[in-house]
This record gives structure tokens, sequence and C-alpha cells, in this order.
């Protein structure tokens, strides 16, 4: 698309999706996927900076804002161009990184999450700036490289960076693959948080044929794990399913069959609804264990509590829920107009970096479906490319009037 002056705006979208799987951006690399981006991104009128952010044990991160002005509402697309590595390559049909079209698909680590939501995005910005010469209010893209890893280095540093620079937003929608079957099936606007500890059971290690001179660990373990799992911590709610707790691990490290050994650990992460916070889940949490701690079903003749320690992983993710009816309203007629069906409006699946941008703004998310994403031979449908372009389209057209 040459409009004269040497400028080029982006081709097609599966054009741009080809040009960013081919660059192997898995977390927490670069690997070139910011660079072709921003080249698709200049010839549209966007300011492009490319900070990089670090912090002491984590690896440094290059992350982007891109932003065309105007005056009017302020919208940001948000998504990342990071992948999770590509596992065995020889199990691939096609090479991860090579976006073979093969059978009306494209091929690619990242096709579906998200390299292909970013690259619809900009292809229906380079619509609208050939129809109508773009949007009339600002358009932002907030694109990190730390959303597959520790997100330490992205989203939020990448938010706090553009805010201090006196940036703000209006609405926010995030491209994440939100689709479980079929485009125009279902619209995110909000997820349950999460939490994650690892407990610990001292014990004191002895042979097996002398119990009364040990204390086994993993006596003291089943209780507290039996107490994480019942009772249930709800029912869900209006807007939410019910919080779930997993056990994730349980490590003895006890090779020897005729040692009781001194310490057992489990890890678990618990996804929550808005019955709870984070802290108000964690109290409950302790709160049973020392309950359990307490219990000699399986520890006859113990008088002492059972000695635990609990360490809380990770930052915790706040649930959220966006109640913004323009902006779910908008979008939702968009997917409509398009596809001829309305959206779910849901809360389920895992987290996303939509839980950094809601302290900022209203944020919803859409993208692609999400059937092969972080699988072997991960793809996209070209048509589906098409239609998400079509959504997008529709949805800055509306948005903006």
């Amino acid at each position: 698309m040459d409009f004269g002056f040497g400028v080029t705006l982006p081709p097609a979208p599966a054009d741009n999706l080809a040009a960013l799987i081919r660059c192997p951006s898995v977390t927490p690399a670069e690997g070139g996927a910011l660079s072709a981006l921003e080249a698709m991104l200049k010839p549209l009128g966007f300011a492009v900076e490319r900070p990089v952010f670090s912090e002491a044990g984590t690896p440094d991160v290059e992350n982007l804002y891109a932003l065309r002005p105007g005056e009017g509402p302020h919208l940001m697309f948000a998504g990342h161009t990071d992948v999770v590595p590509a596992g065995d390559e020889a199990s691939w049909t096609h090479p991860p990184f090579s976006a073979v079209i093969a059978g009306g698909e494209m091929y690619g680590r990242g096709a579906v999450d998200m390299k292909g939501g970013i690259a619809c995005f900009v292809a229906a910005l380079a619509r609208h700036v050939e129809k109508k010469g773009g949007p009339k209010g600002p358009v932002s893209l907030l694109i990190t490289g730390d959303e597959e890893g520790p997100a330490v280095n992205g989203t939020v540093k990448l938010l706090q960076w553009a805010a201090a620079k006196g940036e703000s937003w209006d609405a926010a929608i995030v491209g994440e693959p939100t689709n479980p079957d079929s485009l125009g099936d279902m619209v995110k606007i909000g997820r349950r948080g999460s939490i994650s500890g690892l407990l610990t059971v001292n014990g004191r290690q002895g042979h097996v044929a002398y119990p009364h001179l040990a204390d086994n660990p993993v006596r003291g373990l089943l209780p507290l794990v039996d107490a994480l799992l019942e009772p249930a911590f709800d029912a869900g709610t209006q807007d939410f399913q019910p919080t779930n707790l997993e056990i994730t691990s349980i490590d003895i490290g006890n090779p020897a069959a005729n040692v009781i050994p001194a310490r057992a650990t489990a890890a678990f992460n618990v996804r929550f609804n808005d019955t709870w916070t984070a802290e108000s889940l964690q109290a409950e949490i302790h709160d049973r264990l020392d309950a359990a701690a307490r219990r000699k079903k399986y520890r006859r003749g113990r008088s002492e509590p059972v000695d635990f320690e609990l360490v809380w992983r990770e930052r915790p993710s706040q649930v959220f829920l966006t109640r913004d009816e323009k902006l779910i309203a908008t979008l939702s007629g968009s997917v409509e107009a398009v596809t001829g069906r309305r959206p779910a409006l849901s809360t389920s699946g895992g987290t996303s970096d939509a839980r950094f941008i809601k302290d900022y703004c209203p944020v919803v998310e859409f993208g692609l479906v999400g059937k092969t994403m972080h699988m072997v031979d991960e793809r996209v449908p070209l048509a589906e490319l098409e239609t998400l372009t079509r959504i997008y389209l529709r949805f800055i057209e509306d948005w903006f009037g």
C-alpha cells in the first residue's frame, strides 16, 4: 500500500504476522520482533519509543510504546511479542519460526499467542488510515517482551513509564486469544486473581524401623494439603466461576526407601474470584493450615503441632471486573456486526496483562481462537486473520465515531 513519497503502509495481516513470526522472540529475547513492529507503525504516523527495563535477578527486557496523536478519547491496544519456547522443533510439521502457509493456515510460534492479534490490529489501523485518514483521537500500542516470562520488566513498568511522561488512556483492548472455538465467541471483561504458595513441613530424619526416634514430615504434610483442598473456598459468584486451589507439586527429595525424610514440600496455585482479595484469601489459607497443624490423624503420639512454613511466591494478581458499558457494548457490537454473533462476556481462563492495565483505564480482551496456543504446530487460519482485522477496524470506527 504505497501513499507516495516512498511511504508504504503495512500490508495484509498475514504479511504482518509472517514478519513477526520469523523473529525468534522467545522470552526474554527481543529477537527482532519489536524492530519489525516499529517498521510497520512508523509509516502510519506513530512515534515509537523502546524503553528497556531492568531489575536485579531478572533479565533486561525491551518494550515498545507507540503513539499516534489526536484529539479525543485515547485508545490503547496492548499485547506482547514474546513467545514461549518452541519445544521439540523436530515435532513441528513446519519450522516454528518460518511462517509457512499450508492448507490455508500459517504455522509458527506466536501465530495465536499473540503476534496474530498485533498483526491484525496494525492492519486494521492501516486500512483506517487508507480509507479515512486515521482515527481522530490518539491511539497507542503498549507492547511488552515480558508477558510469557516473570512479567517484572514488562507491562507494569511500561505503564508506569508512560504515565510518568503524562500519558493517560480512556480505554484499552488486549489482543490475547480469547475465543475458545470460533471468532466472535467471547470477550473477556475480567479475570480471576492468582496467588501461589510453597508449603514446607520440617521433620526429623531417621530410620523407618524406628519411627518414634524420627518425625516424618509426610505425616504432617498430609493434613495440611487436605485442609487446602477441602472444603471448597466458595461456590462462585455472579460474574466468576468458583475459586480453585490446585496442588502443583509435592516433593520429598528422598531416594532411600528405608529413610524417613527430614522435609516435605507442596507447591500450590489458587485462582480466586471476587469473593476474595489476595490478602483475605491468604489469611483464610493461613487459618486453615494453623488448624490442620494441630490434628493428630496421621501423627499418633505427637503432642506438638506440625512444624511448617508457608512462603508466598511471586506477586499476587488481584481479581478484576470491567464495568465500562460503552467499551463493552462498542466492542460487542463490532464483533456482532462482522461475525453475526453477539459474543459472550466472560471472566474465564488464566491471567493476562489486563490485570495491570485495569489500574489505568477500563480494559477488555479480544483476539484470535486460542486452540493451538503454546502447542507444537501453533497455527492460525488466514481467514481468521482477515476476520479479526475487520473486527478491529469496525471497533476503531465505532469507538472514535
